[in-house]
């Protein structure tokens, strides 16, 4: 994995190899990345990470300027990964160690973007859950905020009310939700 622009461009990152992620592809996260440019000022949003996995997009994030950036997984070993990266890096972040379904539910906090890629096996209903937490608790910050999350082509989220538009790259889709 490597970080494809900011102050860090072309640095690589390596995963140990016994954790539990299935990191964004270079190819996926740039072309991911050139729609959120020309949407938001990197230094000015708050970005939230669920299932952080080794923090592969909040890394991108932080590289290209963005200060507010919150992490949450709950695999231990990820979390010392995301703990080490980040301070070798020397960049900013609130990493926490719990489940992501327990942290949006007690959350009180909104953000600008609401990136999620959770395990490709999590079923479908699952994501509508997690969307319709997100709404109740007001997390996404004004009518330009959005949630992004990353999933399998074979699952479709395009019946979903606030479903704006989905993007694939290879095995992967990020769909795109506005805010009620």
């Amino acid at each position: 994995m490597r970080i494809i622009s900011g102050i860090h461009k072309g640095r690589r990152i390596q995963a140990p190899k016994n954790l539990p992620t299935r990191p964004t592809t270079d190819r996926a996260k740039e072309a991911l990345f050139n729609i959120l440019e020309n949407q938001y000022s990197f230094s000015d949003i708050s970005i939230l990470d669920l299932f952080s996995g080794i923090g592969s997009i909040s890394l991108e994030f932080g590289s290209r300027g963005v200060k507010d950036i919150d992490l949450v997984e709950k695999n231990s070993n990820c979390i010392k990964h995301l703990n080490k990266t980040f301070e070798g890096l020397n960049l900013k972040a609130n990493i926490n160690k719990r489940d992501v379904f327990q942290y949006i539910e007690q959350n009180k906090k909104s953000y600008d973007v609401i990136f999620a890629d959770p395990p490709y096996e999590i079923e479908k209903e699952k994501l509508n859950e997690l969307i319709e937490i997100i709404n109740q608790n007001e997390m996404l910050k004004n009518e330009d905020s959005q949630i992004i999350i990353e999933h399998s082509k074979f699952l479709s989220l395009e019946d979903h009310p606030q479903f704006i538009q989905s993007r694939r790259y290879g095995l992967s889709n990020f769909s795109f939700f506005e805010k009620l």
